[in-house]
């Protein structure tokens, strides 16, 4: 009886878990604040303050600012997921897998108030997850595809103050709002494995995970600061407190999951008496701290599988995360009193070690972006920018659930961005 609670158990964790990780992976992170930034790679966006989304990136720039300054734009992420070479316990090939991918828009809005020469405040919201991958309904190894859809915003209100000519400081509050959808069934395979075990009756499509649009709250802060050199030479450093997050559905089923800190420093240059400048950031991101998920009160009445033990229990599913880190480089060309010209390049590394998924096709990548901002007054632009991902191919065995099946994934996406700015 015990091993077949143990086994009942680990069944259930890991599915879901397989299902939830995809709202915390690295590979789908997103760097949606503005389309400034994206055309750059986000390079020296911890200091550049070109508009007012880059508080979003650091509090301290809205010292920066005399006037009012107000950004409204999108983002869009179309991430080109491929599955091959898949084997599925040793003897069943799959057929290569790719259109498992999907298109979410990920808005923006950001307002900064310049009090008086030193202090400001402002408002944002943005999102910091977004992203949805869907297998066919008769995949082989259903209980490892399924269906994730994802969403988070990240409302923020934040102030600076100028200490001096040279250092300014900022803090915010961020309210953190995510929601997810996460389904996978049994496969044949896996009920005839499950019922050789248990002695139940099992069928294929068993839902083994049924969240349906689990939703909650989180609390977390920024800081940051800024240092002038001069008018053409600054420095800039943000650090990012991420709450634990947990998310229910209308059943009481509860996901609790560690969300990692963001430390960044940047620094942009304007060569003197040129049209050019250079920009650059490095970021931290502390996904050693995704050490395991925790599930509470699972729903018997939405999985057979659950009824197998007593519902309402709490399950946990370790992992074997690492930080990761993303060194950027970028170039801004003012053409004129018109138009600006900017590129950048990113090399962004995976927070998956050990533990791998084909629903979390994760990966060090390449980011590939360039941009422009056509000046239509002295008060408003528009800007545009657009990234090209390039990920690498990645050996992923699974057994967490009871069956094997190894593939190679592969993670590309394309990000366009369009944003509105505007002074007062």
């Amino acid at each position: 009886m015990k091993k077949t609670r143990l086994f009942t158990k680990t069944l259930i964790a890991s599915t879901i878990c397989l299902a939830t990780q995809q709202a915390a992976a690295a590979g789908f992170q997103l760097n949606a604040q503005s389309a400034t930034g994206l055309g750059r790679a986000f390079a020296g966006d911890a200091v550049i303050a070109d508009n007012a989304a880059s508080m979003a990136r650091n509090p301290a720039t809205m010292a920066l600012f005399d006037k009012t300054s107000f950004s409204l734009g999108f983002e869009t992420i179309t991430t080109m997921i491929d599955v091959k070479d898949a084997t599925y316990n040793g003897t069943t090939s799959i057929d290569d897998t790719d259109d498992v991918g999907g298109t979410s828009v990920a808005p923006n809005i950001h307002l900064i108030v310049p009090v008086n020469d030193k202090f400001a405040w402002g408002i944002d919201a943005y999102s910091n997850f977004g992203t949805k991958t869907e297998f066919s309904s008769d995949y082989t190894a259903s209980e490892y595809g399924g269906l994730t859809d994802l969403k988070s915003f990240n409302f923020c209100l934040a102030g600076s103050y100028r200490l001096s000519k040279e250092w300014s400081f900022g803090a915010g509050l961020d309210i953190i709002y995510g929601q997810g959808t996460m389904k996978r069934k049994a496969s044949a395979t896996l009920a005839a494995a499950t019922n050789y075990k248990l002695g139940t009756s099992l069928t294929a499509g068993t839902a083994l995970v049924n969240v349906d649009k689990a939703d909650g709250w989180a609390v977390g802060f920024n800081l940051g600061t800024v240092y002038e050199m001069d008018e053409n030479n600054r420095f800039g450093f943000a650090y990012h407190y991420s709450p634990e997050f947990k998310a229910k559905d209308d059943y009481g089923q509860e996901i609790t999951l560690p969300l990692p800190d963001i430390a960044e420093f940047s620094g942009y240059h304007r060569i003197k008496d040129t049209r050019f400048a250079v920009h650059y950031s490095v970021q931290w991101i502390g996904w050693s701290s995704f050490d395991n998920i925790d599930f509470d009160n699972l729903d018997s009445s939405r999985s057979p599988i659950v009824a197998m033990t007593s519902a309402g229990e709490t399950y946990e599913k370790q992992y074997d995360w690492q930080d990761g880190w993303h060194y950027a480089i970028g170039g801004t060309f003012y053409v004129n009193k018109t138009w600006t010209l900017r590129a950048g390049y990113m090399y962004d590394t995976s927070a998956q070690d050990s533990v791998t998924s084909i629903s979390v096709p994760d990966s060090d990548r390449q980011w590939f972006s360039t941009g422009l901002t056509y000046t239509i007054d002295d008060q408003s632009n528009v800007d545009f920018g657009v990234t090209y991902l390039l990920g690498k191919d990645v050996d992923v065995k699974e057994t967490s659930a009871g069956t094997t099946l190894t593939a190679t994934t592969r993670a590309d996406a394309v990000l366009m961005g369009l944003q509105y700015s505007r002074t007062f």
